[in-house]
């Protein structure tokens, strides 16, 4: 299983991915389910090239229960964030980028995508150990602007 939040830009039918640029905020994988991943993906960097993975600790798994996943982002800075925003595991920003490659985040027209996909390239085909049925239980998804100055 493969359940993911992420952002795509707004602009995806008119530049395509990965030009549009793409946030992923929370994606898990089943066969790791201690750890979540949050990577950004544009031209020049797509695939896992940048991204962090985030372990809970003790063996906890995030199915067991609610958390909070986020990102604090700005036009030249991504923090991503799980269950707090002091608790920042990775920050990304154009420097971060390899040579050549293209910061497509500073726009601020992105849109979200909850969903889980069975199966995929990165987790693989299901097999005799996937579970079926699955849910993805999303209790909200909030937006926060920064006050005008």
């Amino acid at each position: 299983m493969w359940p993911a939040f992420w952002m795509l830009g707004d602009d995806i039918g008119s530049v395509e991915w990965p030009a549009c640029g793409e946030m992923d905020i929370m994606e898990s994988i089943g066969k790791t389910p201690s750890t979540n991943y949050g990577s950004i993906h544009g031209t020049g960097f797509i695939g896992e090239q940048i991204g962090t993975a985030y372990t809970l600790a003790n063996g906890a798994k995030f199915g067991d229960g609610f958390h909070t996943f986020g990102i604090l982002w700005s036009p030249k800075l991504i923090k991503y964030y799980v269950d707090s925003p002091t608790n920042v595991y990775a920050t990304y920003t154009p420097s971060s980028l390899p040579k050549g490659a293209v910061w497509p985040f500073d726009t601020g027209k992105f849109f979200f995508i909850l969903n889980v996909a069975v199966g995929g390239s990165w987790p693989g085909p299901p097999d005799s150990t996937t579970i079926f049925p699955q849910e993805m239980l999303i209790d909200y998804v909030r937006v926060y602007a920064e006050p005008a100055s």
